[in-house]
């Protein structure tokens, strides 16, 4: 376990390796689940302020499905707040497809299109990291899921660590300091 201020990481998202493999899961994890993605309060109002311009970008069920639900749903199981899941395809309601039958985030292709300033809920950034908020301390995790048994080859095959791939969202959540430092402990600890 490695502690950096109040974060507390698994020694797993240093020593496992993760490379996402679209081509063999088709972005299951988007799809898969009993719930959508957790969403940091923050980005609640960031969901009403944009989904005029992603929905474009959505499928008819998940316009429906925000429409009638909401942008986001509050999770008692959880106690959080996530996005929709669609009722016929229980994907996130967020989400598109690509050409190939690949999911994708109808966030983060209305952002790579320029149209939105916001890439895509932190908690899908950071994945397969998932954070647990304590009192005084985040919990940083990898999470192991069987869709992702071909990530973890890939990431095998490329060696890349699990925190290696997530180094923009780690950025993105923890600063550039942070990610330096846990850099650092990973290779003068390997």
């Amino acid at each position: 376990m490695i502690v950096i201020d109040d974060k507390t990481i698994s020694d797993d998202v240093i020593e496992q390796q993760f490379v996402c493999d679209l081509s063999a899961c088709k972005g299951a994890c988007c799809v898969e689940g009993d719930f959508g993605a957790p969403l940091d309060k923050s980005e609640l109002k960031v969901l009403d302020d944009i989904y005029e311009k992603v929905k474009p970008y959505l499928t008819e069920e998940g316009i429906r499905t925000i429409e009638k639900q909401g942008k986001y749903v509050y999770v008692k199981e959880s106690k959080e707040w996530c996005t929709p899941l669609m009722e016929k395809s229980r994907g996130c309601a967020w989400l598109n497809t690509d050409a190939n039958g690949v999911v994708i985030c109808g966030i983060e292709k209305a952002y790579r299109d320029g149209v939105v300033d916001f890439k895509k809920p932190i908690s899908c950034h950071l994945y397969p990291i998932r954070i647990t908020k304590y009192k005084n301390y985040d919990a940083v995790n990898y999470e192991r899921w069987n869709i992702c048994k071909a990530a973890c080859k890939n990431g095998k095959a490329l060696k890349v660590p699990v925190y290696k791939f997530l180094k923009e969202a780690l950025i993105r959540k923890y600063g550039e300091e942070f990610y330096n430092v846990l850099d650092q402990y990973a290779e003068e600890n390997s």
